[in-house]
């Protein structure tokens, strides 16, 4: 060790004061814990070794020891142990949002060394993993030195060089001390404060878990059986049980043990019955806030076993250092934003992946016929978006404010989208949002030797696919853009749009410009308005809206009851696909207009629009503008937005359906050498659709 660490470690042991505030105390500890971890980048030997080298200091220092045993029974006489062994990890309302909202406080806001509650205290003790590193790596031999020199009673042959009046208060002292802070073994009728601690923790979380499962939106959703219904009843009366018994009859006695395993097993039942709500979730839509509470039971669950292991152990030091061990790392990840989310709304984003698998598959492609009958339909959304390319210049001719301006042009653009739902037509970019999840639904399976070449197959027909449905967009909305603005310019004598706009909107679609960034961003819109149908579907059928609109009085008396059942179950199939195209259309006119709001430059790059806006432009300039560099440019920047609207929508909705589906690495790496392969040995099955039952089967 060098001088400056004896310097620091000199500092701590005179500056040890039981009289001191609560706050210099835990301070005090504080800096004890700082100097145990070092400058040293996280060296878990040396973090180790000063722990000895602290012990082998103290161990000869009589006075400083009785200082410091008085020091520890003030300590924990002060502070509250339970909710660090109970509530650390652990929210401190049943409640999705109350937890987010808390662990965003607490970034905003650190810690007070002044406190009672170990729990808080906690962090600020032990503020890194490397804590739990260091902590896990002490060995038998240094925990069994650390308790005799700071957690047992002082013999007598040390106390003898002491004076007489520190000696008077000694036995009442050590009195104290053995049955507060030691880790002594107790009789069998007397438990030690460490034991004491974990009873009260473990029954603290036992009154939890039966708080979670009494709640109302879990038990009408659990298994309606006799065993999950009394499960929740027979838990306090098995703890009240195990108590008795380990009062009477010490930790280690066989009564005990039978306790024990009698008490797991009520822990393991009330985890199955809390396990029988996923099934009802999976049925009907997922709650965030009911996952988050399914979770709470399921740690409680394991947390308990963990208490009732050190509570058993014959090796008290070893299991309690373990135990803070892990506290330090579930406080590490309490305090995350991200493993909060990224927990609770994993089985959300994989309802929502398969709902969107459901509606994907009627976008795929596998054989000729599919081909062409996806090549009509996008005929038909081309249509469609002729005549909203049209509308939308109406809209900006009459220069209304910013956000009316895209409040109107987002109406506009969700109409068209509608009809063309409601019409069973499609538009070529929203597609690869349903269609990634129905392929990665293929990876369901992954271990199946036919899961890989089968999405390799989905990847191929989904290519196809776009190639179809933004030929079929193209060769319709160019067409019916310039026949707009023919019949406009017959019977008003103006074309569709001026020569100032025209040029305009040639310089808008340069491919020399930001249209590829724009392009990327409209991609992220169609994702997210995949996400919100997705959602709302969810909410849908969570909430049994169908039912409700089926079967409710009201309902019945003002559509009858089979239009009402007819009326239940079109909400039923349309609701997901309303919910995507009204967002996508609300999107794509407010999010310019918000941008420009903040100084940002950003318009929509949807290749549909831009074709359509581009053959309006050429319609307007005549034949000359096929001589004009700025159309070619703007030719070039078209071409550009349809590869990359479906790329980063593709991109964005196969990431989020492979972790819907826990997709490993390793098994992406076998996806991604698989799709390499296909498109180097079989590229023209990217292009070119197979005939008959030939697109069924999956290709070697």
């Amino acid at each position: 060790m060098t001088q400056e660490i004896d310097d620091k470690l000199q500092y701590l042991l005179n500056t040890l004061d039981p009289d001191a505030s609560l706050a210099q105390r835990h301070l005090w500890l504080h800096g004890v814990m700082e100097w145990i971890r070092g400058d040293d980048e996280e060296d878990i030997q040396k973090a180790v070794g000063r722990v000895r080298l602290f012990l082998s200091t103290v161990q000869p220092l009589t006075e400083w020891r009785l200082r410091w045993r008085e020091w520890w029974l003030r300590f924990v006489t002060d502070i509250d142990v339970t909710p660090l062994l109970a509530d650390a990890g652990f929210a401190p309302r049943n409640a999705f949002v109350s937890e987010m909202a808390h662990r965003l406080r607490k970034k905003i806001i650190p810690a007070t060394p002044e406190t009672t509650d170990l729990g808080e205290l906690f962090v600020l003790l032990f503020p890194s993993l490397f804590d739990a590193q260091w902590i896990k790596a002490l060995d038998e031999k240094t925990l069994q030195q650390l308790q005799a020199v700071l957690l047992q009673p002082m013999a007598q042959e040390e106390l003898d060089p002491v004076t007489s009046d520190l000696s008077l208060t000694l036995e009442a002292r050590e009195t104290a001390l053995t049955q507060m802070a030691g880790m002594d073994t107790p009789g069998a009728e007397e438990l030690s404060y460490w034991q004491e601690i974990l009873i009260d923790a473990i029954s603290y979380s036992l009154s939890q878990i039966n708080a979670i499962g009494f709640a109302s939106e879990i038990r009408t959703r659990m298994a309606s059986s006799e065993s999950t219904a009394r499960v929740f009843h027979e838990l306090p009366v098995a703890m009240f049980s195990f108590v008795r018994v380990l009062r009477l009859h010490g930790a280690q006695s066989e009564a005990t043990q039978l306790s024990a395993q009698i008490l797991r097993g009520k822990l393991q039942a009330s985890k199955l019955a809390i396990s029988t709500v996923y099934d009802h979730l999976d049925q009907h839509g997922i709650s965030v806030g009911i996952v988050f509470m399914l979770k709470q039971v399921r740690d409680r669950v394991q947390r308990v076993n963990q208490l009732l292991d050190c509570l058993m152990s014959e090796q008290q030091m070893l299991s309690a250092a373990r135990m803070i061990s892990r506290l330090v790392r579930i406080s590490r990840d309490r305090r995350s934003l991200r493993k909060l989310w990224q927990e609770n709304t994993h089985l959300t984003a994989a309802k929502v992946a398969e709902r969107q698998a459901l509606s994907g598959e009627s976008y795929i492609t596998r054989n000729f016929h599919d081909w062409r009958a996806l090549l009509g339909k996008a005929f038909g959304g081309g249509l469609v978006m002729g005549v909203a390319v049209w509308f939308k210049f109406v809209l900006s001719a009459l220069a209304l404010s910013i956000f009316w301006t895209g409040l109107t042009a987002g109406i506009n653009y969700a109409l068209a989208f509608v009809v063309i739902q409601l019409m069973h037509w499609t538009v070529a970019t929203k597609q690869p949002a349903v269609t990634a999840p129905a392929m990665a639904a293929k990876l369901k399976d992954i271990d199946d030797p036919e899961a890989i070449p089968a999405f390799v197959d989905e990847v191929a027909h989904l290519f196809r696919s776009q190639v179809a449905a933004i030929v079929g967009n193209l060769l319709a909305v160019v067409p019916m853009a310039i026949l707009i603005s023919m019949a406009l310019q017959h019977y008003t004598g103006s074309p569709m749009i001026s020569d100032g706009v025209a040029f305009r909107t040639m310089s808008n679609l340069d491919i020399i410009g930001p249209t590829v960034l724009f392009a990327a961003i409209t991609g992220v819109l169609l994702f997210l308005s995949s996400l919100i149908g997705g959602w709302l579907e969810n909410s849908f059928v969570l909430n049994r809206l169908d039912s409700i609109i089926a079967h409710h009085p009201r309902s019945r008396q003002l559509f009858g009851t089979e239009r009402a059942a007819r009326w239940s179950q079109w909400w039923r199939e349309n609701i997901s696909g309303l919910g995507a195209n009204i967002s996508l259309g609300l999107m794509l006119g407010l999010v310019p207009s918000f941008a420009q709001f903040f100084g940002i430059g950003f318009e929509v790059r949807h290749v549909t629009l831009a074709a359509g806006q581009l053959g309006a432009a050429a319609h307007t300039l005549g034949l000359e503008v096929l001589q004009m560099r700025p159309f070619w440019l703007a030719l070039l920047g078209v071409t550009l937005i349809g590869p990359i609207n479906v790329m980063v929508n593709f991109y964005m909705a196969f990431r989020t359906a492979l972790a819907a589906q826990n997709v490993q690495r390793v098994d992406r790496h076998r996806i991604y050498d698989a799709l390499r392969n296909r498109m180097l040995y079989t590229p023209f099955t990217f292009f070119f659709p197979p005939s008959g039952a030939a697109g069924n089967k999956p290709q070697s």
